[in-house]
């Protein structure tokens, strides 16, 4: 069995941490550096970097910031947001990331996500697709969730992962910051369609959480932001916690 992850996430704004609550209210969450290299310190297992308005303002991925990152931490790093092409791939993989998560740019061009698996293998390529429940079903939505598309969220991980996608990071807007548990029936429903680790994303709001999450469904990984930003569950305390629980984990 695959040992469980801890990921923390930085969303990026305006060049700092922020977070809100499904996908809105966004509030300060602190300098995005001083995060990073206190997650690796802290034994995190990964660390995400989204920056979450570039597809929207039309703009270039923070590289500048990428690179400072890269170079503080010793941990993987994934880096999305802004992300149209092999070429944005190359710069960000050169600033220092070792992943790319793809979103609005891969459902609006899905040939991106095989050429950036030829170019650079399908273990570099993070499908990243925030997802909403719109009473009936799973829509998956782009333009940092501003955007539904008609696209169905177990069927586009599927068509993802047979484009050459080597992960998924699932984010449930609807629990999306309500620190209310991950979204546990969508979660299992994309782990048993692929074959690939799932990072689970929106709702960690206490320890337990992430131990429904690893009882209650494949997902190799919990990504969680504000709970760690604001220290309300520390990173070792969290890990610690699983390992009691017999929960493998890195």
């Amino acid at each position: 069995m695959l040992k469980k992850r801890i990921i923390p996430c930085l969303d990026i704004q305006n060049g700092r941490t922020v977070k809100g609550v499904n996908f809105v209210d966004i509030r300060d969450a602190g300098d995005p550096i001083e995060l990073a290299k206190k997650y690796s310190k802290e034994g995190a297992d990964e660390l995400v970097f989204l920056d979450i308005t570039a597809s929207i303002e039309k703009r270039d991925t923070l590289v500048e910031l990428v690179s400072k990152i890269a170079s503080e931490i010793d941990i993987p790093f994934t880096v999305g947001g802004g992300i149209n092409s092999v070429d944005d791939v190359r710069r960000i993989i050169r600033a220092g990331a070792d992943k790319i998560s793809l979103n609005s740019a891969a459902v609006r061009c899905p040939k991106l996500i095989s050429d950036v698996s030829k170019e650079f293998g399908s273990q570099c390529v993070v499908l990243a697709i925030d997802t909403k429940f719109n009473g009936h079903e799973w829509k998956v939505y782009v333009k940092g969730g501003r955007e539904e598309t008609s696209l169905k969220a177990v069927e586009w991980a599927k068509q993802g992962v047979e484009l050459g996608a080597g992960e998924i990071l699932l984010t449930s807007m609807n629990n999306d910051g309500t620190k209310n548990g991950f979204a546990l029936g969508i979660t299992q429903a994309i782990c048993e369609a692929v074959n690939v680790p799932i990072i689970a994303s929106g709702g960690a709001g206490k320890e337990s959480d992430f131990e429904e999450l690893f009882r209650q469904t494949n997902a190799t990984a919990g990504l969680a932001a504000s709970i760690f930003h604001y220290n309300e569950i520390p990173i070792p305390q969290l890990k610690n916690r699983l390992k009691t629980k017999n929960i493998p984990i890195r």
